[in-house]
């Protein structure tokens, strides 16, 4: 005997194939998250902030993990929290592990749903990312996008980079004041302004006022660079890639100078650009914008 230990290969799951397994049907997934677990560093929650105990499961193509990639960027946790990306194409049995955006690292995972159903057996509801999970008791703690990206940002402080604070106590007032307007003015109406003239008209609209917002400050809020930025960016960056391809919405972002120096300025971090894969999210043919 050599002495090698044996490896085992990662996990794929097949093709998509919607012969087989039938199309992808969206369903629209109630206000609530499926599973809304806090992480907490004093482990009262019953999940404490450990460096390694937790995996993020993301998507490339989507804005709520992205937001939760930017903090762990931004904060240094890469080594305290790890990432993995499921395939941003799917057939009816959702998102999946396969060779172009690599395996599940943690449980060797093939479909998403998995790591849904080995949290709770008798789930049948819509699978979403991200996904956090929980290495010692083997279950996600989270679907919530908000509640991942805060608790990322706050509760893993001990071993994030010590100038990195996106969500002040000073701030955190206007913060959650500004996200639910990014939520129902930006990140909504995106999702409905093909179909429909008003969606269309409120996102106009919130870039219009967004960029009057900063034509006298570097940040949403000031100087100081908050989750609230995050937030935003992540949609603005799949704007004039995604739901405005060949104007459908309105004017690009560039039109809109303030907002657009502003989005240009966060994308110049690594933080924001090495985790941004326009591929990922670009529909067919579009030209990507000088960032």
């Amino acid at each position: 005997m050599s002495g090698a230990i044996a490896v085992e290969p990662a996990r794929y799951a097949p093709g998509i194939d919607a012969g087989a397994y039938g199309e992808h049907r969206h369903i629209t997934p109630t206000s609530a998250a499926a599973f809304d677990g806090r992480i907490t560093l004093d482990g009262s929650s019953g999940y404490r902030a450990e460096p390694g105990r937790y995996h993020l499961y993301a998507g490339w193509f989507c804005p709520c993990s992205h937001r939760a990639t930017i903090q762990i960027a931004l904060n240094g946790l890469d080594d305290v929290v790890t990432v993995s990306y499921v395939d941003g194409l799917r057939d009816a049995r959702g998102w999946a592990f396969r060779e172009q955006t690599g395996p599940d690292p943690v449980n060797g995972f093939t479909l998403l749903r998995e790591a849904y159903q080995a949290t709770d057996a008798d789930y049948a509801g819509p699978v979403t990312v991200p996904v956090l999970w929980d290495r010692q008791t083997s279950a996600i703690v989270s679907t919530d996008a908000d509640v991942i990206s805060r608790d990322l940002g706050v509760q893993f402080r001990p071993w994030a980079t010590p100038d990195a604070d996106l969500y002040p106590v000073a701030l955190r007032d206007q913060i959650d004041e500004l996200g639910p307007v990014i939520s129902t003015t930006v990140s909504r109406s995106l999702s409905y302004a093909l179909y429909d003239a008003a969606s269309a008209h409120s996102v106009r609209t919130a870039l219009t006022e967004f960029d009057a917002r900063l034509a006298n400050r570097r940040y949403l809020l000031g100087d100081a660079l908050t989750d609230a930025d995050i937030q935003l960016w992540v949609e603005l960056v799949r704007y004039d890639v995604g739901v405005n391809a060949q104007g459908r919405v309105g004017p690009p972002l560039p039109s809109y100078r303030d907002l657009w120096r502003y989005a240009r300025e966060l994308y110049a971090l690594p933080a924001f650009g090495t985790t941004t894969d326009f591929r990922s999210f670009a529909a067919p043919l579009t030209v990507q914008l000088d960032w």
